[in-house]
């Protein structure tokens, strides 16, 4: 989402020129979208095909040109998408539209959305939040979330771990 820049100075110009009402910098280049669509698990794939049909959707009744569609299987907790940093390295995509925020990131969204708007890009968010209530319930799901899976990922790795120390212990037992 990319607010009016109406009325503003822009910087480096003397007093007497401003933007016009409506016009946005992203204005100044050809408009370049990228759907994003994102699942968190194999099994939801089905629902990863039908959000990349309602953003189509969206798109084609916006009047945007798809420039790509970049899906992924992967929680939105993970800062390590390979996928979604690549769209987030191509600075020749000047919009890219995901359903709802969690869909970009689980938190951090407006820290993401700040770096884009520096650069003359943006999300475009199809799905947003009625209240902030629902934001703030979101948030705390995905902290509880991302604090469960590192909880069980670190029994995991403890019992793989004492697994390994009784294998070594083994070989080296006389016998």
């Amino acid at each position: 989402m990319v607010e009016s820049w109406a009325d503003q100075r822009v910087p480096g110009r003397n007093r007497n020129h401003h933007r016009r009402r409506g016009e946005t910098r992203r204005a100044s280049r050809a408009r370049r979208v990228a759907i994003y669509a994102r699942v968190s698990s194999r099994e939801h794939q089905p629902n990863l095909e039908r959000q990349v049909e309602r953003l189509e959707t969206y798109c084609a009744a916006k009047g945007y040109q798809i420039t790509t569609v970049v899906t992924e299987i992967a929680s939105g907790v993970n800062d390590a998408r390979p996928k979604f940093l690549a769209l987030l390295r191509d600075v020749t995509m000047t919009t890219i539209v995901v359903e709802q925020k969690d869909r970009a990131t689980r938190f951090g969204f407006r820290y993401l959305e700040t770096l884009l708007e520096l650069q003359g890009r943006g999300f475009e968010v199809v799905n947003v939040a009625e209240n902030n209530q629902e934001d703030l319930l979101a948030d705390l799901t995905s902290i509880l979330y991302s604090f469960m899976a590192r909880l069980y990922g670190q029994r995991r790795a403890k019992r793989k771990t004492e697994k390994i120390v009784k294998e070594l212990e083994a070989e080296d037992a006389p016998g």
